[in-house]
């Protein structure tokens, strides 16, 4: 099992910056890719960025290449998400998940609880 917990998120002006967070915990991550996605009020969930555990080979939504960065940090089992020039079309609860695949193949197994982010124009 895998715990995932995620934080930062929050409200900010369009174009400012927040940084997400997501806690990993339980049994190790190295096999795994982790990835951000998003939910926006009534319309599906989207995959942000994702990158591999053990690696870091990343990849990224069309929408949010050049804005947004994911990194992860293996000595504290963190993965982050960094948020550059916010749009309000950011808005969204952010979830984060630990799985298997590559881009649209993805398939998680495990997900955090969500953190909204709100970027007011």
């Amino acid at each position: 099992q895998v715990q995932l917990v995620e934080s930062g998120g929050g409200l900010v002006q369009a174009g400012g910056s927040l940084r997400l967070s997501c806690a990993a915990s339980g049994r190790t991550l190295g096999a795994y890719v982790m990835g951000w996605f998003r939910q926006a009020e009534g319309k599906e969930r989207d995959s942000v960025a994702g990158i591999t555990w053990s690696g870091g080979s990343t990849y990224y939504a069309d929408s949010v290449k050049g804005r947004f960065t994911i990194s992860r940090d293996k000595a504290k089992n963190v993965m982050y998400l960094q948020m550059n020039s916010l749009k309000p079309e950011d808005t969204a609860a952010y979830y984060c998940a630990a799985g298997r695949g590559w881009e649209t193949t993805f398939r998680s197994s495990y997900w955090g609880q969500g953190t909204q982010v709100t970027v007011s124009s």
